[in-house]
């Protein structure tokens, strides 16, 4: 990997606290503006990033736009290259940042999906067994409805982070960012039924596990929202992120 592109994967990663997702993303963006600035050279050579003015950058935009790609993913690949470009001026690898005045494709505005209130009271009514799964997944679908938080705060929430008495849940979005989440009475009802099946074990511990008792992955959240998807039959193409929408669009 070129040596510039692993040191500001390393920052994004330990000081901005960007999610696996947003890494690979970013590095295969720049890795593809190398490639075309290397294409046609016979010599296999690291980028001379120094090199780059925003004539070749513009080219670089303008070729994504020739192979039909996406608004939305040009418009990631620009932020990502001026991104890289802001984070080698800052370093002092570079004297001038020829990205600065790179400019992103206007991105077609689309409306969020969400459901209905009898739709989400469908979805969190399917989790009916009184298994430690059923009762996991059925907190789980509560609980993003209930606060409104994202994926990647569900499944990084220990148990120290509850306080159910208080009825609030404190998370870290991005860029470490904490706040505290008022939690609603069905959803504290369901963790604490979720909780009672669990051996209890110490604060830190996550609260929601796998059947080997390791911490539930994004993944595997995804997975539970469409399984119940399917169960009740309601629209396609949910995510989580739905239930965020229909939090925000409900409140």
């Amino acid at each position: 990997m070129d040596r510039y592109l692993e040191k500001f994967l390393a920052y994004l990663k330990v000081e901005r606290n960007s999610s696996a997702h947003t890494l690979l993303n970013y590095q295969l963006d720049i890795e593809s503006l190398g490639k075309f600035l290397s294409a046609g050279s016979k010599e296999k050579k690291a980028v001379d990033w120094s090199r780059v003015d925003l004539w070749k950058l513009r080219g670089f935009v303008a070729d994504l736009r020739t192979k039909g790609k996406a608004k939305s993913s040009i418009a990631r690949t620009t932020a990502a290259t001026r991104s890289f470009f802001r984070f080698l001026c800052r370093e002092g690898y570079l004297p001038t940042n020829p990205a600065a005045s790179l400019m992103s494709p206007r991105k077609d505005k689309k409306l969020p999906t969400f459901l209905g209130v009898a739709e989400v009271e469908k979805l969190l009514k399917a989790p009916a067994g009184k298994d430690t799964a059923s009762l996991r997944d059925k907190a789980i679908l509560e609980l993003l409805y209930s606060t409104g938080m994202r994926v990647g705060e569900l499944v990084a929430l220990g148990v120290k982070d509850l306080d159910l008495i208080a009825g609030v849940a404190r998370v870290s979005g991005k860029g470490k960012k904490q706040r505290m989440l008022p939690i609603g009475t069905p959803a504290i009802q369901a963790i604490h039924r979720y909780l009672e099946t669990r051996p209890e074990g110490r604060p830190s511990d996550p609260v929601f596990l796998n059947r080997s008792r390791s911490r539930l992955t994004d993944r595997s959240v995804r997975r539970v929202v469409a399984k119940y998807i399917r169960h009740v039959a309601v629209k396609e193409r949910i995510s989580p992120h739905t239930l965020r929408h229909s939090f925000a669009t409900h409140l």
